[in-house]
């Protein structure tokens, strides 16, 4: 959600209901771009259809004394039937079609309307919430078109770009603009990679294709910013590099496989940085390794800043994300990293990810770094273990409470943190803390604390004012 001064901007889905949820080649020649788009769009239009969906929805029985009763005091159930409109387009001749998740979602019937009207029932093969993204099989047509996927990583931003679909229910619509800006974090997922582009998308465009200027499809239209829920130029598509292998997935086995190492991650803000040495914040710190994982097994450590995975340039923990996920499990990899200043590389075999991956005053008195710093320090109260979520074996110094406007606070410790090291050094009582404190003024950089915070472990620079 994105708010306005005077009207709500949202982020929403383009089939009519709310989300729940490298650089590129060479822009296209200017010879390859037509005077117009009739052609392209006369060849693949038919490739391109207009999904209906029905879900029944099971209401509970109700005592309303205005309604007619079953005999059992309670009202009848009344079964409700939700319908939803959106696009698709056929990958294959074979009868394979790509749409959004959204869009076909707790469906008990779904159809596709080709734009000679003849309608089919489809199945949905399979769906893959996390990139919005489904795949569904009707009984092959008799000469049927289809699209062929291009390179979404070959388009620069100003390249031109072609949306058809099904907006507000009128099949074969056809909308030209150019590719906005690739790689947008519109926060739908763990996996946001969006093509932005501001040919006009709306209501009923969702998984519908976005083409190239080839005719080539690069995009699946998934999302709008919209303060009305109309089309203000701003819109999402998943581009082909990240849909293909999802579509060629559930195809091929009906479910999704995705990488996993076993690291928890956080951005490496410049206080980080100079805390730990390294030139830049580019890359993605590693605060806590899960025991027994790929990542564990590699011999990866907290405290890693990695930089590196195979042949990719690490920027940000969302590029380490999407790299990892996107490796067949039981396939090697290398990552890159710096571990106190040196340089470090090991080989680690991918996993496959799963989805099921107070304080009491009886503290001890603050020492003159935790006055400096803003803290209220002590032991970790033992009947507050379990309520923090502090893993079993976790020795530290407890965060009894941030003075307001410290700098403490104003870097982001809370009252009820665990401190478990300060630059790298584990603490077990408030002077350890004192110490690294010290060293860290002479040295006229940030202390770095590494803490537990709910169950997860994070890192927090301090720096001075």
């Amino acid at each position: 959600m994105f708010a306005g001064s005077k009207k709500r901007i949202y982020v929403s889905m383009i089939a009519g209901i709310l989300m729940l949820s490298a650089a590129g080649i060479a822009p296209v020649a200017a010879q390859e771009i037509p005077n117009d788009f009739t052609a392209i769009v006369r060849q693949k239009i038919p490739a391109v259809v207009a999904i209906t969906t029905r879900q029944i929805i099971e209401d509970q029985p109700t005592n309303d004394f205005l309604s007619p009763l079953d005999g059992r005091g309670s009202a009848p159930v009344q079964p409700q039937v939700r319908e939803a409109l959106g696009s698709g387009f056929v990958i294959s001749k074979d009868g394979y079609i790509v749409t959004n998740n959204h869009v076909v979602a707790d469906a008990n019937e779904i159809h596709v309307v080709f734009t000679d009207k003849r309608t089919a029932p489809a199945r949905l093969v399979g769906h893959d919430s996390a990139t919005d993204i489904a795949v569904l099989k009707i009984d092959p047509r008799p000469d049927m078109a289809a699209t062929v996927w291009g390179d979404s990583d070959a388009l620069q931003p100003g390249a031109w770009t072609i949306a058809i679909g099904s907006p507000f229910g009128l099949g074969g619509t056809v909308t030209v603009g150019v590719l906005s800006a690739r790689s947008r974090d519109i926060q739908a997922g763990p996996y946001d990679d969006f093509l932005q582009t501001d040919a006009s998308v709306n209501q009923g465009n969702s998984g519908g294709p976005l083409f190239n200027a080839r005719g080539e499809v690069i995009g699946v239209n998934t999302a709008i910013v919209s303060p009305s829920g109309g089309s203000i130029g701003i819109g999402f598509a998943v581009p082909s590099r990240t849909a293909r292998p999802v579509v060629e997935q559930l195809i091929r086995t009906g479910r999704i496989e995705r990488g996993f190492i076993g690291v928890h991650l956080q951005e490496v803000t410049p206080s980080i940085a100079r805390a730990l040495g390294i030139p830049d914040s580019k890359g993605a710190l590693v605060a806590s390794v899960d025991p027994g994982s790929p990542a564990g097994k590699a011999d990866v450590q907290s405290g890693d800043v990695i930089t590196r995975f195979n042949d990719r340039d690490i920027q940000s923990p969302r590029d380490l994300t999407l790299a990892v996920t996107n490796q067949k499990p039981g396939t090697t990899a290398t990552l890159a990293s710096n571990r106190g200043g040196s340089a470090q590389e090991v080989t680690v075999t991918i996993g496959e990810r799963t989805d099921d991956e107070t304080p009491t005053s009886a503290i001890a008195p603050t020492p003159e770094a935790g006055d400096q710093l803003g803290l209220s320090l002590g032991p970790i109260p033992e009947e507050a273990l379990q309520q923090l979520g502090v893993p079993p074996g976790t020795t530290g110094v407890f965060v009894q409470d941030v003075a307001p406007d410290s700098l403490a606070a104003d870097n982001g410790l809370e009252a009820g943190d665990v401190i478990v090291s300060a630059n790298n050094q584990s603490v077990t009582q408030p002077s350890d803390i004192e110490e690294q404190w010290a060293k860290s003024r002479q040295q006229n950089k940030p202390i770095l604390f590494r803490i537990s915070r709910q169950g997860q472990f994070l890192f927090v620079a301090v720096a001075r004012s």
